[in-house]
């Protein structure tokens, strides 16, 4: 996390009702196994095991926590790592709804975790090829365009003040 007075955070947006249904689904799924072992399915209790994994690779790994903007750049928070977008490489940052996203990119398909908290990992494109997207909404998404990197699919909280304090 930055220490920087003039940095500005901001978490991963809420999810959205889609989002919020498929994780629940999925969260639900290792109990119910769970009980399934208990009952005399021992393979079930192995399905349980593999999917908490996953959960909590997801969690830990895949999902960021937060974004925050400094002087220098964008820093990405996961809970285990981070990752430094330098001010310099960054050529816009803009809100964009859905149609927009859609007549920018194509269609799309996503690599990486998908459907628990979100979308995150890359989403390859018809038109931009390969996106950077760390989304947990359908809705109020922030494009942002680098040079020379590919360009990144957020939903932040506030993406219009995430965007100004980008765009400073």
């Amino acid at each position: 996390m930055s220490d920087q007075p003039d940095a500005k955070s901001f978490r991963l947006a809420r999810m959205s009702p889609l989002m919020l249904t498929l994780t629940l689904l999925f969260l639900v799924l290792p109990p119910i196994l769970l009980v399934g072992a208990l009952l005399g399915r021992p393979q079930f209790g192995a399905a349980a095991l593999l999917l908490l994994a996953i959960e909590a690779w997801v969690w830990l790994r895949f999902r960021p926590s937060r974004f925050t903007v400094q002087a220098s750049g964008l820093e990405v928070i996961w809970p285990l790592k981070s990752r430094h977008i330098p001010r310099e490489s960054i050529v816009s940052a803009r809100v964009i709804d859905r149609q927009a996203l859609k007549r920018e990119i194509g269609w799309g398909m996503r690599v990486g975790a998908g459907g628990l908290w979100g979308g995150f990992g890359w989403l390859w494109t018809k038109r931009r090829g390969l996106v950077q997207m760390y989304i947990s909404r359908t809705d109020g998404f922030v494009w942002i365009e680098r040079v020379g990197g590919r360009p990144w699919l957020l939903t932040p909280e506030e993406p219009a003040e995430f965007v100004r304090a980008l765009s400073r």
